[in-house]
């Protein structure tokens, strides 16, 4: 990874490419992020940047956090991640990275939390097919339905895909492609769709597989 930045989903719309094609592509406002800490080889074992996004009140953090950032004399922010880079020395603590990190054309993977749906059957969670309506099925038809089990071994294999929580988990989509910057609004359009609600942080990066 060389560089990676930290957003907010906007949301989806479509754009025209210069043949007149309509490109779907999901609107995310990102940065400008500060470094708020450099991690070292010597003093943490591995090298990493943390970046800080979007401004808060002081009243929101704990007291940790905000010594966190004191100590770097820097302004508090609500979000930090880090990102493990190939190459930290172009970045001091204080820096700020903004959209023009990246360019139009780059494959970016990208990294959000998708929504949570809650406590739900197998239809809906792992796309099962109803129950027969028919010979003695019923009265539920959106249940399991057999376990596949006999009295050897007398229980349910692990990993049986079963109702449960659905959603609500770190989810990255990969090599998607940068369609256009605007970096006056902090904004960049990336093709495709990405994890997560509208207002949701996500985590941009370049591309692993590129």
């Amino acid at each position: 990874m060389k560089k990676g930045i930290i957003g907010k989903k906007v949301g989806m719309t479509q754009i025209f490419d210069e043949v007149g094609n309509a490109v779907p592509v999901t609107i995310i406002q990102a940065g400008p992020c500060v470094v708020a800490q450099r991690k070292t080889a010597e003093k943490d074992g591995y090298e990493a940047v943390q970046l800080g996004y979007e401004d808060v009140r002081e009243k929101k953090l704990t007291k940790a956090e905000i010594g966190h950032f004191a100590k770097n004399n820097i302004a508090i922010k609500k979000h930090l991640k880090e990102f493990r880079l190939e190459d930290c020395s172009g970045y001091s603590v204080g820096d700020v990275v903004s959209v023009e990190t990246f360019a139009v054309g780059e494959k970016v993977d990208v990294t959000g939390t998708t929504k949570g749906r809650g406590y739900t059957g197998v239809i809906k969670r792992w796309n099962h097919h109803r129950l027969r309506m028919t010979h003695g099925v019923g009265p539920v038809h959106r249940e399991v339905g057999s376990m596949g089990a006999n009295s050897d071994p007398s229980r349910v294999f692990k990993n049986k895909k079963m109702a449960g929580q659905y959603g609500n988990e770190q989810v990255t989509v990969l090599n998607l492609n940068i369609v256009k910057i605007d970096a006056e609004n902090n904004l960049i359009a990336i093709r495709g769709a990405v994890p997560g609600a509208k207002g949701g942080i996500v985590f941009i990066r370049d591309s692993v597989k590129a």
